[in-house]
């Protein structure tokens, strides 16, 4: 067995059969949901006790910042960035489904609820800002949509290990 063998065998493009592929989509959903509008979550638990001020102004002003630079990269290319996005999301769709390249069909079922979770994220961004979210409603905001893109995640993570199952079930027998 050469290396280039070796190498194939430790990076399998077989995606569902792969461990490397499942910590990441475990590592992915775990990131998504500890930063939630790119502030990491225990920065809302110290805030959510109001024991200390300076947690609650620096949870307030990490919010701010983010939500401003959200909303900053939506204005100014977000119809850019839908087009780019459009456009990758069909090649993986097409690549995975149609031509039946399990690579593609792996990157889809990880990246496409993320899209769903930017969405949502630039949704809630706009109404903190709309509304001038602050304290405990501002902390309260971030945990629903905390809870949702949780919920998303499960979604995924299930969708995609039935996927996978099948996937590798079908490969047995084919192969």
């Amino acid at each position: 067995m050469d290396w280039y063998d070796t190498v194939f065998e430790l990076i399998d493009m077989r995606s569902f059969s792969n461990l490397w592929f499942w910590i990441a989509l475990a590592v992915t959903w775990s990131s998504a949901s500890h930063w939630v509008l790119g502030v990491p979550w225990d920065m809302a638990i110290r805030a959510r006790k109001g024991r200390n001020q300076q947690a609650i102004k620096d949870f307030e002003d990490m919010i701010r910042i983010n939500t401003n630079r959200i909303l900053y990269l939506v204005q100014e290319s977000g119809l850019l960035t839908a087009g780019i996005t459009a456009f990758l999301t069909t090649v993986l769709v097409l690549l995975g489904f149609v031509y039946h390249n399990e690579f593609a069909q792996a990157l889809f079922l990880l990246g496409f609820p993320l899209l769903i979770v930017a969405g949502l994220s630039v949704q809630v961004a706009q109404r903190i800002s709309a509304q001038g979210l602050n304290g405990a409603a501002l902390i309260k905001r971030l945990q629903t949509h905390r809870f949702v893109i949780q919920l998303i995640g499960m979604m995924s993570i299930f969708v995609t290990a039935m996927w996978g199952m099948y996937q590798n079930m079908n490969a047995n027998v084919l192969g």
